[in-house]
C-alpha cells in the first residue's frame, strides 16, 4: 500500500495500543498459526520460493552486497566527515502505536543528542525480526510497522530512491502467515518507501558490505532455528568475495546465549553454523558483535576468550521483559568442558557492565525488574477475559461434581489442571524437573481453591429445599464469578513464583502486565577497526492523549506528530566499543 498522509488526532486515538496476550480470542488464534506454521512450515517456506525465483549468480549477490559503498552502483553508505558510517538497529518493533512511532520519531532525527554525545541519523535502518504483533496481517502491517514509520520519517521525496536504507530480518511473528506478507512488503520489485527510508531488499536474509572492512550479516533462521541450503549458498558467496580478514557484525533472530538454560533450544547452533560458513572462506576473519531482538530489553555480555560483544536489544515497541533473571556468567557449554563457539572458542559469556557507573549493562535494571514484577500479582484485573475463562474451568469442575461429589471432582481438577500446566509450561521452558514440580503445585492450589469455594458455598448459600436446578445453577454461578477471581489471582501468583525465585516463566509474567517503557534501539559509528555502540532508551513511553500535530517539521524534528512533554531520549550506558583485533 503507498504511503498515507498522517491521521488526524481523532483517527490517531483508534490506532492499536498493546496487544493484550493473554485475551481468549488472541490465544486461540495464536494456538492456531503457530500449529499451522509449524506444520507446513518445511513444506511451504517462503525463502526457498523466492530464492529459487531469485536468477542472481553468485557474482551478481557480491555485487548486489557491495553495491553501496561510495562510488558503487547503488551508493548509500557515504561517511561523514571525520570517516564515520553512522547505522541503526531497531528490534521487536510492531505493536503499540506509541512506543512504535515514538522509537522511529527519534531514529528519524537528522541528529540526536544524548548526554554529551551527538548522533547522526543512520544511513541504514537495520530491523531484526518480529515488525508487527501479534500476527502477520496487512492491517498489522499497515497500522503497526508502515504507518508509525511512515508518519515519523515522512517521505522527502517520494519520486526518489535516494535516501537512508532500510533492511530487515522477520521474527516468529512475522512467520506466522508463511512470511508471506513480510517478503511482500521488503522484498518486492518496486523499492518500497518506509517513510524516508528505502529498501532494496532482495531475500528475508542479507550481507552488506558497510565499509572497507565491515560488514554486516543478518540472518533468519525461520521458526525452528534452521538454515535453509539457499542461505547457506547465500552466505557461502559472499563470503566467498569477502577479504580473508574481513570483520562481521552478525545480526540473528534470536539471543541464544540467553536461551542456553533450554536443552531444547538450538538458538546457538545457528550462529555456529554462520560463523562456520564465514570462516570457511575467510579463516581470518573477525564477527566482533552480534546483535538480537526477541527478548524484549537490552542487555550485554562479553565473550571471556574472545571478547566479543552479545547484546540483545528488542526494545523497539513491544512488551517489556525482564532482566532480574539475568546470569553474572553464561555457560555456553550447558557444563560440557568440550564444547564453545566454534567462531569464538568462548565456553562462557561474562555480563558487562557499565564502564562510568560500574553496574550491569542490562535495561531495565534487575532491581527495577524485581519491582514491576510484582505487577503480575494483578493478574486477574488486567487481564479480565482470560480470569473468566478459569472461572468457566471451575464451573465446569462444578458440574462434574454434582455428578461424583466435588471431594472426587476435587481430584479430576488436580489431574487435569497439573498436566495442563505442565503442557503448557514445557512447551515455553522445556521439561525440567521444576517444571514438573512447579505444574503439581499449580494444580495442587486450583485444586484447594476449587475445593474450597464448593465448601463456602454449602456453607453460607441461601440453599432452598428439593430445588435442585435452582441451588446446582447457583452453585455454577458462584464458581463462575468468584472462581474467576481465584483462578486468576492464583494465575498470578504463579507468575510472580515462578519468575521471581524458579527462573521460569518470565516471558509470560511480563506480557501479562504489557508495560509500554524502557523503549530502546542501537546506533552504531562505524571508523577503522572500531565500532562504536550508542544504546539510547526511551524511559516513558508518550500516552496517546499526549501526541500533537508537528506545526513546524523540520530535520531536526520530521515526525508528523510531536510529544507533550518532549521525548526524552537517554543513553542506557556509556557508549561501549566493539573492536577487530589486530591480525599479527
Amino acid at each position: 500500500m503507498p504511503t498515507q498522509k498522517p491521521a488526524t488526532l481523532d483517527v490517531l486515538a483508534r490506532y492499536p495500543r498493546m496487544t493484550r496476550w493473554f485475551g481468549l480470542g488472541l490465544l486461540i488464534k495464536l494456538a492456531w498459526r503457530v500449529a499451522i506454521a509449524e506444520l507446513f512450515g518445511r513444506f511451504a517456506d517462503g525463502r526457498l520460493m523466492v530464492a529459487a525465483l531469485d536468477k542472481s549468480t553468485e557474482a551478481d549477490l557480491a555485487a548486489a552486497a557491495s553495491a553501496h559503498l561510495p562510488g558503487g552502483s547503488d551508493e548509500a553508505f557515504t561517511p561523514d566527515g571525520d570517516g564515520a558510517l553512522w547505522i541503526d538497529y531497531v528490534a521487536d518493533l510492531g505493536d503499540g502505536f506509541d512506543a512504535t512511532f515514538a522509537i522511529a520519531s527519534l531514529m528519524a532525527r537528522e541528529t540526536l543528542v544524548v548526554g554529551e554525545h551527538a548522533t547522526r541519523r543512520g544511513r541504514l535502518l537495520v530491523m531484526g525480526g518480529d515488525e508487527v504483533y501479534p500476527l502477520a496481517s496487512q492491517e498489522n502491517y499497515q497500522q503497526r510497522l508502515r504507518d508509525p514509520y511512515d508518519w515519523a520519517f515522512p517521505d522527502p521525496d517520494p519520486e526518489s530512491d535516494s535516501g537512508p536504507l532500510v533492511y530487515a530480518i522477520p521474527g516468529n511473528h512475522d512467520w506466522y502467515d508463511g512470511l508471506v506478507l513480510f517478503l511482500g512488503l521488503l522484498t518486492r520489485r518496486d523499492r518500497l518507501h518506509l517513510g524516508g527510508w528505502r529498501s532494496r531488499q532482495g531475500r528475508s536474509y542479507f550481507a552488506l558490505q558497510l565499509t572497507q572492512d565491515w560488514w554486516l550479516w543478518a540472518v533468519d533462521a525461520q521458526l525452528d532455528n534452521t538454515i535453509d541450503q539457499p542461505q547457506r549458498d547465500y552466505f557461502s558467496a559472499i563470503a566467498e568475495a569477502m577479504e580473508p580478514d574481513a570483520h562481521v557484525i552478525l545480526c540473528g533472530p534470536e539471543p541464544g546465549w540467553l536461551y542456553t538454560r533450554d536443552p531444547d533450544s538450538k538458538s546457538l547452533e545457528v550462529y555456529d553454523l554462520i560463523g562456520d560458513i564465514l570462516r570457511a572462506k575467510c579463516p581470518m576473519a573477525q564477527i566482533p558483535l552480534v546483535l538480537s531482538g526477541d527478548t524484549h530489553h537490552y542487555s550485554r555480555y562479553i565473550g571471556a576468550t574472545s571478547g566479543v560483544q552479545f547484546v540483545t536489544a528488542g526494545g523497539g515497541g513491544g512488551f517489556l521483559e525482564a532482566t532480574h533473571h539475568l546470569k553474572d556468567e553464561i555457560a555456553i557449554n550447558r557444563g560440557d568442558p568440550n564444547v564453545e563457539l566454534r567462531w569464538s572458542a568462548d565456553q562462557k559469556l561474562l555480563h558487562a557492565y557499565d564502564a562510568t557507573t560500574g553496574e550491569p549493562a542490562a535495561w531495565p535494571s534487575r532491581a527495577d525488574s524485581l519491582s514491576m514484577l510484582r505487577g503480575v500479582l494483578a493478574f486477574a484485573f488486567l487481564n479480565p477475559g482470560f480470569a473468566a475463562a478459569l472461572g468457566c474451568v471451575y464451573a465446569l469442575f462444578g458440574l462434574i461434581a454434582l455428578g461424583i461429589g466435588h471431594l472426587s471432582a476435587a481430584v479430576v481438577a488436580l489431574i487435569v489442571a497439573t498436566a495442563s500446566f505442565q503442557d503448557y509450561t514445557r512447551r515455553q521452558e522445556g521439561s525440567r524437573a521444576r517444571v514438573k514440580l512447579l505444574s503439581l503445585l499449580n494444580g495442587s492450589a486450583h485444586s484447594l481453591a476449587f475445593v474450597g469455594l464448593v465448601e463456602i458455598f454449602l456453607r453460607f448459600a441461601p440453599l432452598a429445599p428439593n430445588e435442585t436446578i435452582t441451588n446446582a445453577a447457583m452453585l455454577l454461578a458462584w464458581l463462575a464469578l468468584a472462581g474467576g477471581a481465584v483462578a486468576g489471582t492464583l494465575f498470578g501468583v504463579y507468575l510472580y513464583v515462578s519468575s521471581r525465585w524458579l527462573d521460569i516463566g518470565h516471558v509470560d509474567a511480563f506480557s501479562a502486565m504489557r508495560r509500554d517503557s524502557h523503549r530502546h534501539f542501537l546506533r552504531l559509528r562505524i571508523k577503522g577497526d572500531e565500532v562504536t555502540v550508542y544504546p539510547i532508551g526511551l524511559a516513558r513511553t508518550p500516552r496517546r492523549n499526549e501526541w500533537r500535530a508537528n506545526p513546524a517539521p523540520s530535520p531536526a524534528e520530521p515526525s508528523a506528530f510531536v510529544a507533550d512533554p518532549p521525548l526524552a531520549a537517554q543513553l542506557i550506558e556509556t557508549p561501549f566499543v566493539a573492536r577487530a583485533i589486530a591480525q599479527p
